[in-house]
């Protein structure tokens, strides 16, 4: 049974707001969809890591999408989440797999680029979209999203993605926070904020040691938080037959008929999760007729 789940805290007397989260089914998920090398791997893992807490954010039946267009040969990468703790994503290349870092970490910079732009575009159910935008600062992701939201949300933040891949491309440990300034925070509790940040391990190593968000929190906080929300996140995709059936209905009627009568039928598959939806030669008939009757045409 999954373990991933996200929890939102306030610490410090409520003037710091956390959101840490552990995504390791998730990550390992979509790195399974998609058959990504390890370093992109850990690229959209970061982005759905951040995707899904910046979803939490959110409420109702508001959503998001996340592009990040670099210069690197993955970008771009798209993902989409709610308030919900649902999110998918995808990457333009997946077989790439350049040089580690010295200290051997995997180079998610030189797939996403380190030149480029990070947009959000927030859909909060009114007629127009928030969208903010920033350039990237190094492409790791985790300074990009530290820098979008104190450039384009004007909200203090510190956040740490990460993602480990061990044999056979196997997500070992997924997860990330986000600590965030409240407007009342004092200089005395920016100053344990930054000294607790400077001491705390990499994400991945606390997960791995078996740390779980609660954890985490607790670390950052010395202990004095109060949990606010906690909910399960999963990697999850709107896609449907039916949804890729209405898709085939609205395109042009010779496209229709030139897959009946050339291709002998369709097969389509999914940007965000790479489901595979196939539709005989029967099945785009019967969309053809029903178009046909719909329009108050007889069959030729």
């Amino acid at each position: 049974m999954s373990q991933d789940h996200l929890i939102k805290a306030l610490a410090y007397d409520d003037q710091v707001r956390i959101y840490a989260i552990e995504t390791t089914d998730m990550v390992d998920e979509a790195a399974r969809r998609h058959q990504t090398w390890r370093t992109v791997t850990a690229a959209i893992g970061r982005a759905l890591t951040a995707g899904t807490m910046m979803g939490a954010m959110l409420k109702g039946d508001e959503k998001l999408t996340i592009k990040i267009e670099g210069n690197g040969p993955a970008s771009p990468l798209i993902v989409d989440a709610n308030a919900n703790g649902e999110a998918r994503g995808y990457v333009s290349r997946v077989d790439v797999d350049p040089e580690r870092h010295p200290d051997g970490k995997l180079n998610v910079g030189a797939v996403v680029g380190h030149e480029g732009y990070l947009s959000v575009v927030k859909d909060l159910g009114m007629k127009d979209y928030f969208t903010g935008s920033v350039p990237l600062v190094s492409g790791e992701l985790g300074d990009d999203f530290t820098y979008y939201f104190a450039s384009s949300e004007q909200t203090p933040s510190s956040v740490a993605l990460g993602v480990l891949v061990g044999e056979k491309e196997k997500v070992m440990a997924a997860g990330g926070f986000i600590l965030q300034l409240m407007p009342e925070a004092t200089d005395e509790t920016i100053d344990q904020v930054e000294a607790a940040l400077q001491e705390l391990p990499s994400v991945t190593e606390m997960l791995s040691k078996g740390m779980t968000p609660e954890d985490i929190v607790s670390r950052l906080s010395a202990g004095d938080y109060r949990i606010l929300d906690k909910k399960k996140v999963a990697f999850h995709c709107q896609c449907s037959r039916e949804r890729i059936e209405t898709a085939l209905y609205s395109i042009q009627e010779d496209e229709l008929v030139s897959m009946i009568e050339e291709d002998k039928g369709a097969e389509t598959s999914c940007h965000f999760c790479n489901e595979v939806y196939q539709f005989s030669k029967a099945d785009l008939q019967e969309i053809l007729d029903g178009r046909r009757q719909g329009n108050g045409q007889a069959d030729a």
